[in-house]
């Protein structure tokens, strides 16, 4: 049959557990709406319009002004979303605290934003001709290569002085970089090659609750990320169940929550 398109979510979803892969990839059974998914889908929505800015309305107090923006953005932004933030089933307490933290988040990135820009501004720049220079070349940028079959949305892209960095966004606790975020930035690297005849020099996560961690694109970083995706082409041709083993694991079930296939996975059994 022929190949699926692939992400770096379904072959990070795959590396996790065939079974789950199967029920969501295969048979396409929808997911529950998450408190971490919403909310991280509307931080990144007004990242995007924050970069939109045109920097001609600010007044002389750019950083009061810049600031009010991303927190105005943010706000509409939330409200815009109130439809699925109620499907998430949370009550009104829960969700003010997921307010605050993402506050917080954006608050955090823009003070360390600001000290770019400030480094900027002592080479000469004023703060609008700083903050175009370090806002990103393009933002949620999707690629997608036939041949591999493989998409990924990339969220920003920075060039400055020639150095391509390609950067994810995670609203995530933890600030580590693990295999599958590295994986992702690895997919990211060669999809960008595919695109344009040449690999960015770095890619990197913009932890928001904490800082950002760059790597530089090496050829083993590319290698990886090749051969991850030729294994997820080679284990996804089935459409049977019984070829998607299943992998017990802390993700099946924990304190406060389960996998969205939980009950069908063990019902069937197999």
């Amino acid at each position: 049959m022929p190949k699926r398109v692939q992400s770096p979510s379904s072959i990070n979803t795959y590396k996790q557990c065939p079974r789950k892969y199967f029920y969501q990839y295969v048979l396409k059974y929808p997911t529950k709406q998450n408190i971490h998914c919403v909310r991280g889908n509307i931080v990144h929505e007004a990242l995007e319009k924050f970069f939109a800015l045109d920097t001609k309305i600010l007044s002389d107090e750019c950083k009061k002004d810049t600031s009010n923006y991303l927190k105005n953005i943010f706000d509409a932004c939330w409200i815009g979303s109130a439809k699925r933030l109620q499907k998430v089933g949370l009550q009104q307490e829960k969700l003010d605290f997921y307010y605050q933290e993402s506050v917080g988040m954006l608050a955090n990135w823009l003070n360390q934003f600001f000290a770019d820009v400030d480094k900027e501004m002592a080479k000469g720049l004023d703060f609008k001709q700083a903050f175009d220079k370090l806002k990103p070349i393009q933002i949620e940028q999707q690629y997608k290569d036939a041949e591999l079959m493989v998409r990924g949305y990339i969220d920003a892209i920075h060039k400055d002085d020639g150095i391509v960095t390609l950067m994810d966004y995670k609203t995530s606790k933890s600030s580590d970089l693990k295999p599958e975020y590295l994986l992702q930035m690895g997919i990211y690297a060669v999809l960008y090659e595919k695109e344009h005849g040449d690999y960015p020099h770095k890619v990197g996560l913009w932890f928001l609750k904490d800082t950002s961690k760059i790597v530089d694109v090496t050829p083993d970083l590319v290698k990886n990320a090749e051969f991850e995706i030729e294994q997820i082409h080679a284990s996804t041709e089935s459409d049977r169940i019984g070829d998607y083993q299943r992998k017990k694991s802390g993700l099946c079930k924990w304190r406060t929550g389960q996998c969205d296939f939980h009950d069908v996975c063990n019902r069937e059994g197999r």
